[in-house]
């Protein structure tokens, strides 16, 4: 399209120049705000399909989404501010006009006219009706002192002593925080992934001076009392009939050498929604200096079921009848890890063979998807009836093409690495418990990674050893729609208060209520 010809402003009546100037000047900000739009674009579309080296991961492509959405909020407002409004109709933001939440308190104001005289001079008008409009409204978090002030009563006649009420319990005794001030703390660090240093300088906004090394401390302690709510948590995960495990690395400062080494926190899950089971999920992170299977192994003792994991030859030590503390285990290798080796390869080479065994998986989990949520019968009958003759299909196809492949390739070694696990592989077709992969635990330590991003270190192996047990508590609030908060707070105070030990399973976060 060819552009328009220069307009000639002293042609225009001089009343009109002004005017005319104006719509040019907007015209001008109206096209600069459609080209930084095309530019926004032209991003998103390369953080979606860009080739597979220059994509960001998935919490990285959160942050650029937001950064993305942001811009063009920007843009769009400019826009509207530009154009005149005859031509240009306001967008149409997205609301969430009536459906705030029933339980959020409410501020009315009343705004009124100026004046109620009828223009007409008939006297006053009457109210007819109102107009009601919600907007949320955010309050930043309040600090507050609480101060507890204990009487003492004496009897005036006698000597007999002096009457006060006891103390109100304390986690830390001679401590400034509350068990609520306590379980912000934590919340914040491990569960809004907010260092302390960060979370230092927010409380000196509103005048309150506390070091990074007091909250520290404060964390460190309510990791101590909470340890035998964490405990009995793993023993009731560990009493299950499967679980899934995983590892990922925490990254420690090493005092003796002044630099970080590499911690791990391994990852014990329970998460029977897949089937309908009666045992709530949950999951507990054990700390370990390093990912030695000898971990694994300590960390399963007294578990003799069915644990779902990747392909880490550290577990193999697990299966083997010479397995310390309890008996030989039975794996359930993970479909997405098989599926992933061979999405490498696609990616990179374009390979037809990765390509039919990526067609081969989906038909599985096409399967899956239409069978989940029914009871572990339904499940076994559908995968014996359907799935394994695909996967009988799948394993002459393995090897097949593995007598065409070198075993030194890329793809050959992805092939082998399949071929491995191929026992392991096969366990979702004879237990309908069992999952086709081990999504659900990797999906429960992903926070793990955005904590580590933002700590940079736990510290040494103590600060492990804590970070795991906050993070423990948390993730199975979560996963059980407990607000995390809320469920810290009244288990701190619970426990301040004496909780007995006998109690034990009630501070348990699925049997958290906010009654409880």
């Amino acid at each position: 399209m060819s552009s328009a010809p220069p307009i000639d402003l002293s042609a225009i009546p001089e009343s009109q120049r002004a005017a005319v100037l104006a719509l040019l000047q907007e015209n001008g900000a109206l096209k600069d705000a459609n080209r930084r739009l095309e530019h926004l674009v032209a991003e998103l579309n390369h953080v979606v399909h860009g080739k597979r080296s220059e994509k960001l991961n998935d919490d990285d492509r959160q942050l650029a989404f937001e950064d993305l959405e942001t811009a063009v909020a920007a843009v769009e407002t400019r826009k509207e501010q530009a154009a005149p409004s005859t031509m240009t109709p306001p967008r149409t933001r997205q609301r969430n006009l009536g459906h705030l939440p029933a339980g959020l308190p409410r501020i009315e104001r009343i705004l009124e006219p100026t004046s109620l005289d009828c223009p007409c001079g008939c006297g006053q008008m009457h109210r007819i009706g109102e107009d009601r409009t919600e907007r949320l409204d955010i309050v930043p978090a309040q600090l507050r002192v609480l101060v507890d002030i204990r009487p003492k009563y004496a009897c005036r006649i006698c000597s007999d002593g002096v009457t006060q009420a006891p103390a109100a319990p304390r986690l830390i005794e001679g401590g400034l925080p509350t068990e609520g001030a306590i379980a912000h703390v934590l919340v914040s660090k491990f569960a809004d992934h907010l260092p302390f240093y960060r979370h230092s300088q927010i409380l000196a906004r509103s005048g309150i001076q506390i070091d990074r090394s007091t909250l520290a401390d404060w964390a460190g302690t309510a990791a101590f009392h909470l340890g035998p709510v964490v405990d009995r948590l793993t023993e009731h995960l560990k009493s299950s009939g499967k679980l899934f495990m995983d590892e990922t690395t925490a990254p420690v400062l090493d005092p003796g050498r002044g630099r970080t080494k590499t911690g791990y926190l391994w990852a014990l899950a329970r998460d029977d929604r897949g089937w309908g089971g009666d045992d709530p999920p949950g999951v507990v992170f054990t700390y370990r200096p390093s990912r030695a299977g000898a971990h694994a192994e300590q960390i399963l003792q007294g578990f003799d079921g069915i644990l779902q994991l990747d392909g880490y030859t550290g577990y193999d030590r697990l299966t083997r009848p010479s397995r310390k503390g309890g008996a030989p285990i039975t794996v359930a290798h993970c479909w997405a890890h098989a599926r992933r080796k061979l999405k490498e390869v696609f990616d990179r080479d374009g390979s037809e063979i990765a390509a039919e065994g990526l067609r081969r998986i989906a038909e599985f989990y096409r399967i899956e998807v239409e069978i989940r949520g029914m009871g572990p019968g339904q499940r076994l009958s559908a995968r014996q009836a359907r799935s394994a003759p695909l996967v009988a299909e799948f394993g002459n196809w393995l090897q097949a093409q593995r007598l065409r492949i070198s075993v030194k390739s890329r793809l050959g070694e992805k092939l082998t690495y399949i071929h491995r696990q191929w026992g392991g592989l096969q366990t979702f077709l004879h237990d309908g418990r069992v999952e086709m992969d081990s999504n659900a635990v990797e999906n429960l330590i992903r926070p793990i990674a955005l904590t580590r991003k933002n700590a940079l270190f736990a510290g040494h192996d103590e600060g492990g050893r804590t970070w795991a047990r906050i993070a423990s508590l948390i993730a199975t609030a979560k996963i059980n729609d407990v607000e995390p908060f809320a469920y810290l707070k009244a288990t701190l105070e619970a426990i301040a208060a004496g909780h007995p030990a006998s109690r034990i399973n009630e501070l348990l976060p699925w049997n958290f209520t906010t009654s409880s």
